[in-house]
């Protein structure tokens, strides 16, 4: 084989790899223009014109959904818990999003010209109440591809807030609290529970996992929480420490690794995604509530346990409003309904 020929056989394979790459966008831009095609025109009287039934607002309140578990090109009901999801933060005023990862389905993305930030991301969360800062965690189907570029992509987008695998954010109170002290705040402290899984160590799905340092995610993570006076302490993480969903009795890792730790720090709540279902599950004899939301697309059955408050395997979002005395969560599905409420009362700090 000669030199021209080699080189003739490497344009056709590179040419072959382009018009892959090329039909691959085309496909997913078509079918992210259909799904938009059927996307409402939100105008005020749409909104007015659907209301969310019993939902509520504590008054001078810190707002925000937490979704999760939902970057899958609009379908599998991606597109329609969007659509709600921009109705409810319409009705909420919310303030923010949270992601408890899982963004990119199978394998996150390569880089941050990646079409799916586009199909899965932008332009499914496409209605106005949507361009509030996000502020998102990994999970365990992006670190199969590149996490860097999610990292990277906090510089690009105007709401996409991923600045560090693990971070924290102190959001202040309206009207509240002694601000010497720090007690008119919320202290959201957002880890990458990945490695702490045990299993992820071994498996080559997840060999990035391997190089990062656990043990100095958790020094900081307790340094953030033992530093903090604020008045509330949420965790977020993708994986769950209890499941009434398909992972039941496989959390073990995730939980005697964080468990003690937050319970130590009087940690409120405990977020996580990784099952596709809503959740809160408490302990008996343990102060700290843990809720799932996972159900920002498909989802999976679920089963009452021991520990289960509220388990549904309905696709939606969990809304939360926060003052200096009470944590509101509720539960709202993809039509709309409050399917579940609960209440936290501020702990003595």
């Amino acid at each position: 084989m000669n030199i021209f020929t080699r080189f003739n056989q490497q344009t056709r394979l590179r040419f072959a790899q382009l018009v892959t790459q090329i039909s691959l966008l085309a496909c997913s831009l078509l079918i992210n223009n259909l799904v938009l095609a059927t996307t409402p025109i939100r105008t005020e009287a749409w909104y007015q014109q659907n209301t969310i039934a019993n939902l509520q607002q504590l008054d001078d309140s810190i707002n925000f959904v937490v979704i999760g578990d939902w970057g899958r090109n609009g379908h599998y009901q991606q597109q329609a818990v969007a659509n709600q999801m921009d109705n409810l933060m319409y009705w909420l005023d919310g303030d923010f999003i949270i992601s408890t990862g899982d963004n990119f389905y199978p394998n996150g993305i390569s880089s941050v010209n990646d079409p799916y930030l586009q199909t899965s991301f932008e332009q499914v969360y496409s209605g106005p109440n949507l361009f509030e800062p996000w502020y998102l965690t990994l999970g365990n189907h992006d670190y199969r591809g590149s996490v860097l570029a999610q990292i990277a992509y906090t510089k690009i987008s105007q709401r996409w807030n991923l600045p560090e695998r693990y971070y924290s954010k102190t959001f202040k109170l309206e009207n509240q609290g002694d601000i010497a002290s720090n007690n008119n705040q919320i202290l959201i402290v957002f880890l990458d529970t990945s490695p702490f899984e045990a299993d992820y160590q071994t498996n080559d799905k997840y060999i990035s996992v391997r190089s990062q340092n656990a043990e100095e995610q958790l020094n900081w993570m307790e340094q953030q929480l033992s530093s903090s006076h604020a008045k509330w302490k949420l965790v977020v993480g993708h994986h769950p420490m209890y499941s009434s969903g398909k992972r039941f009795g496989k959390t073990e890792s995730i939980r005697q690794t964080l468990e003690d730790r937050l319970e130590a720090h009087q940690v409120d709540a405990y977020i996580a995604g990784h099952e596709h279902d809503l959740q809160h599950n408490k302990v008996k004899g343990k102060q700290l509530h843990h809720f799932i939301s996972g159900a920002g697309a498909t989802t999976r059955p679920v089963k009452n346990r021991s520990f289960t408050r509220f388990a549904k395997a309905e696709s939606g979002v969990m809304a939360v409003s926060v003052n200096s005395q009470k944590l509101l969560v509720q539960m709202v599905n993809a039509q709309g309904q409050v399917i579940y409420k609960t209440e936290l009362t501020a702990q003595n700090k």
